[in-house]
C-alpha cells in the first residue's frame, strides 16, 4: 500500500540512524551494528552516514575499533536540520501530480495536502533528537 508522506529512503536511514546514535551518544556504532539494527543497506547507510558527517552532525573514527557518534551538541538538532543536510530544503509541494491538471484552480483534495505539508514541516522544525531517543533505548 503506498502512502501520502514520502520521505526518501535516504533521509529516513539518516533519521532514524542519528536517532539511534543520539540514543547512545557515549558509544562509537559500527556501520554494520547501525545497519542491523535499522535492517538497511551498509552501502547506502555509509553514504549516509558521511554526508552527515561532512554536514557535522556525526563524528567518524576509523579502524577496528572505530565507528559513528553524535557530535556532541547535536544531540540537540531538529529533524527538519537533519532532514534538509540529506534532501535539501523541505519543499511544500500541493499536488500529488507531477503535472498539476487542474491549472492550480480547484484540488480535489481541497486544502489538505497544505495541511498535511505545514504539520510535516512543525513536526520537523520542533522535533528533537532527544525527544525521540527513547524509541532506541528502550529496545535495547
Amino acid at each position: 500500500m503506498a502512502s501520502v508522506l514520502r520521505v526518501s529512503d535516504a533521509a529516513s536511514i539518516g533519521l532514524h540512524a542519528m536517532v539511534l546514535l543520539a540514543a547512545s551518544p557515549e558509544r562509537l556504532l559500527s556501520n554494520r551494528e547501525i545497519a542491523t539494527q535499522l535492517k538497511v543497506s551498509e552501502a547506502h547507510l555509509s553514504k549516509v552516514l558521511q554526508r552527515l558527517s561532512r554536514a557535522g552532525f556525526v563524528r567518524a573514527t576509523r579502524g577496528p575499533r572505530g565507528g559513528f557518534a553524535v557530535r556532541p551538541g547535536a544531540e540537540r538538532s531538529t529533524l527538519l536540520s537533519i532532514y534538509e543536510q540529506i534532501e535539501g530544503p523541505l519543499k511544500a509541494d500541493n499536488c500529488l501530480l507531477s503535472t498539476r491538471i487542474c491549472g492550480g484552480r480547484k484540488c480535489i483534495f481541497g486544502d489538505l495536502l497544505k495541511k498535511v505539508n505545514r504539520e510535516v514541516r512543525r513536526y520537523f522544525s520542533k522535533t528533537r533528537l532527544t525527544d525521540l531517543t527513547g524509541v532506541y533505548r528502550s529496545r535495547r
